[in-house]
């Protein structure tokens, strides 16, 4: 608290003014097994996209339980896009305007726009958000979720050094060092999804539910959940109009190992991978596609879009790196509790 304190005085100092707003949470699960080995994916592995080593991360970190909900970006937007300067939100999201969108609505003009979600919507992944929307999101958790313009103390610095950039060619705008949330990257997202965990040796599963077997996709009402179940498009819709998406965690027995949820189907994420100078990493498959789409939800399918790409079936997942000096003290803590029972044995 007290380095909150310092930080927002020294904001001020600089001619930022810092309001607090009302946070939401972000619920993470912990990936360990640090430096772990990883595995062929890309068109040499049978799948998509050019080839890479994925899935390997030499440090525990925190990922996403879910994908950002509609209304967490309600909520984001509610702090910071009241004048919208980099397009945070899209028409597209109302679903007066399309078909597919989560449901978020804008109301009101520039300078004092406001934001809304249906309860009924607010649970489900937002969409039609880009990457660099992402990216903005990713620092405002990074800056403590604060509320006003969209500034280098809200969205444009923090995990990511953005200043404005809303173009197709920023393959140098990379996560920063000391970066706390970030969109998670192509490795992250990948150890998340697929490793069986338990050790640095274990493999990986073919699919985010920890299966070997595609997953079904039998509608959300009225379905009993055994495990290994997603939300994508196999001849027809898992649910139709007007939600097409479930909300996060739907499908409760079909995590990953490390406790993920929805990584396969419900709609594509961002990640950070640099596909080309002008494509951002998706990984996972989502809610609509034609035929039988199961293959997107494979670890070996490695696609990509423009980071200024907003689409039907795109959201984001986010990652969270501990601070070094948080390790340290949960690690003093462990120390000083097992002192603690030497000493009461």
């Amino acid at each position: 608290m007290e380095r909150l304190f310092a930080v927002t005085a020294a904001l001020a100092l600089l001619g930022f003014s810092i309001a607090a707003s009302a946070a939401i949470t972000i619920d993470t699960i912990t990936v360990g097994n640090p430096g772990n080995a990883g595995e062929l994916s890309g068109s040499g592995a049978g799948g998509d996209g050019p080839d890479r080593i994925c899935g390997s991360v030499s440090y525990t970190y925190n990922i996403g339980k879910y994908e950002v909900t509609a209304g967490q970006y309600t909520a984001f937007l509610t702090g910071v896009a009241k004048t919208d300067t980099y397009g945070l939100y899209s028409t597209s999201m109302d679903t007066a305007f399309s078909s597919y969108g989560c449901n978020i609505k804008r109301s009101g003009s520039s300078g004092s726009y406001t934001y809304s979600v249906a309860s009924d919507w607010a649970n489900r992944p937002v969409n039609y958000v880009s990457y660099w929307d992402s990216c903005r999101f990713a620092n405002w958790l990074h800056n403590g979720q604060p509320t006003g313009l969209q500034t280098a103390a809200t969205t444009e610095r923090g995990a990511y050094t953005l200043d404005g950039y809303n173009g197709i060619d920023g393959g140098n705008i990379c996560r920063n060092t000391g970066a706390k949330w970030a969109v998670a990257s192509e490795d992250e997202w990948y150890k998340a999804a697929y490793y069986k965990g338990g050790g640095t040796d274990a493999s990986y599963w073919d699919y985010p539910t920890q299966s070997n077997t595609a997953p079904s996709n039998v509608g959300a009402d009225g379905y009993t959940d055994p495990g290994n179940h997603a939300n994508y498009y196999n001849n027809g819709y898992t649910i139709g109009s007007p939600y097409y998406r479930t909300n996060v965690g739907e499908f409760e027995n079909s995590a990953s190992a490390y406790g993920t949820f929805d990584q396969g189907g419900n709609v594509w994420e961002w990640n950070e991978a640099l596909m080309s100078l002008a494509a951002r990493g998706l990984r996972g498959g989502s809610f609509h596609g034609y035929g039988n789409t199961g293959n997107t939800l494979l670890p070996w399918d490695r696609a990509g879009n423009g980071p200024t790409g907003e689409f039907h079936n795109v959201g984001s997942r986010v990652a969270s790196i501990p601070e070094p000096a948080s390790i340290i003290t949960l690690l003093g803590g462990l120390i000083l509790l097992l002192g603690i029972r030497r000493r009461r044995a």
